[in-house]
């Protein structure tokens, strides 16, 4: 018995943000910015949209797909880093917004590894005969933790949310393998400084910016193709793949170059690599479900087919699944 992905779904905001806008706010171009990291536009949620507003439509548009009623949900597993609360947890909202009062519900924070960190955990517990139907999904805000006076970080970010409906099959479909991997002892070179017990709600923190994240891009950059090459490979030799049985990667929508250099370690050809980070920016936990979705909705997956999940985020995380469509 394993999970199958049995429906996808995502929700964007309707403002977008692009390139020529940001010039507006801080020191650049739209050559400067997608020269370096191939975004052209992002999706900006307005006033009184939060994390959940966008969980929950991504939600229901799994949900619908999958024929799956949200009563029938054992859990949903929400992965971000700007839930709408401390707490309760996000997942705890969309239960109540979807009315899926049989579901245990809870949050992962792995930053832009979230999504897969969630779905290999609802998959462990659908393995164990504990979980039948879960619902997971990458859902941020991140325009709101976002400083938009920093040319060098406030390009690069986006909103939305994308959801999946995993359900117990014993067939030959599903997530056959998944590797997790972190290192905190690079914590600091992606972050949110506040609020937090470390740095809680005061006027320091207002006046030092210390709720707007902090990113040594540089550092993340170079470590950030490594994890996800030996995170792709070791997922792979686990279920006794090669980089040429691979029908599509769906990597995290970072950067551009990124994803060319993880391409080209692979050697996949660039028809195998989905991209849709020039529409919507490095969306984090939500950007490999919104890519999903993309991809199952435009006709970019079809049965029989291998995928190949990569992620990198902050903590430092990274991670790989592979499945079978």
């Amino acid at each position: 018995m394993r999970g199958r992905v049995t429906g996808t779904g995502s929700a964007v905001p309707e403002k977008v943000l692009t390139n020529f806008d940001i010039k507006k706010l801080v020191d650049t171009s739209d050559e400067w910015i997608v020269t370096r990291s191939g975004i052209k536009e992002r999706r900006i949620a307005s006033e009184g949209e939060f994390t959940s507003t966008f969980a929950t439509r991504a939600a229901l548009n799994a949900l619908q797909m999958a024929g799956v009623t949200p009563e029938e949900l054992d859990m949903i597993i929400v992965a971000t880093v700007t839930p709408d609360f401390q707490f309760p947890s996000t997942a705890c909202l969309v239960q109540s917004n979807i009315k899926a009062q049989n579901a245990a519900a809870f949050d992962v924070s792995a930053a832009c590894s979230g999504f897969i960190y969630a779905l290999s955990t609802a998959d462990k517990f659908i393995r164990s005969g504990a979980v039948r139907k879960a619902l997971v999904i990458g859902a941020e805000v991140l325009s709101r933790i976002v400083d938009w006076s920093d040319r060098n970080s406030c390009i690069l970010f986006g909103d939305g949310a994308g959801a999946v409906v995993v359900e117990a099959d014993s067939g030959d479909k599903g997530i056959l393998d998944s590797m997790l991997k972190s290192d905190g002892s690079y914590w600091d070179l992606l972050y949110l400084p506040a609020p937090g017990s470390r740095n809680p709600a005061s006027q320091k923190v207002l006046d030092e910016r210390l709720m707007y994240l902090r990113m040594q891009g540089n550092d993340v950059f170079k470590l950030a193709v490594r994890a996800m090459e030996e995170a792709a490979n070791q997922v792979l030799t686990a279920g006794g793949y090669s980089c040429d049985d691979i029908d599509l990667l769906v990597p995290h929508q970072a950067n551009k170059r990124i994803i060319d250099a993880i391409g080209k370690r692979l050697g996949l050809p660039d028809e195998k690599v989905y991209v849709n980070l020039d529409r919507f920016g490095n969306t984090s936990a939500a950007s490999i479900p919104i890519a999903l979705d993309e991809a199952n909705r435009t006709g970019r997956l079809h049965s029989g087919n291998l995928l190949l999940l990569d992620s990198f985020g902050g903590g430092l995380t990274w991670a790989a699944m592979s499945m079978i469509w």
